[in-house]
């Protein structure tokens, strides 16, 4: 299982593999046609109050990511995820979030592969 993360913004690669969005709403300024997404899962995403309390501060971090894995719990989407990570040769877990290292990717990466950070 080979599973990867990568902004919205960054440009789609043939090497991404299955390209999935896992967040809630669509990234700004980014048409559908060129995000090149095989699948949205949007409700593997944080619920929108763990979102908004979150706001990508670096402190909140580790808190953030015990509430998220708390939401995955019983989540049909993070079964689907979890599914389509071992059906496919490559996954490519597409997120907006400017902050590459504090993001929601990171976390259901780590969840399917280990802590690879």
């Amino acid at each position: 299982m080979q599973v990867a993360i990568k902004r919205a913004y960054d440009p789609a690669d043939p090497k991404d593999g299955y390209r999935v969005l896992v967040d809630r709403i669509w990234p700004r300024g980014i048409k559908k046609d060129d995000a090149a997404i095989d699948q949205w899962l949007k409700e593997v995403a944080p619920s929108t109050k763990l979102r908004t309390w979150f706001g990508h501060d670096p402190a909140k971090w580790k808190e953030f990511k015990k509430r998220y894995k708390d939401e995955l719990k019983d989540n049909e989407a993070w079964e689907e995820l979890q599914a389509l990570a071992k059906e496919k040769k490559k996954v490519t877990l597409v997120y907006g979030a400017k902050d590459e290292e504090h993001n929601q990717a990171a976390v259901l990466e780590e969840l399917l592969v280990g802590d690879v950070r």
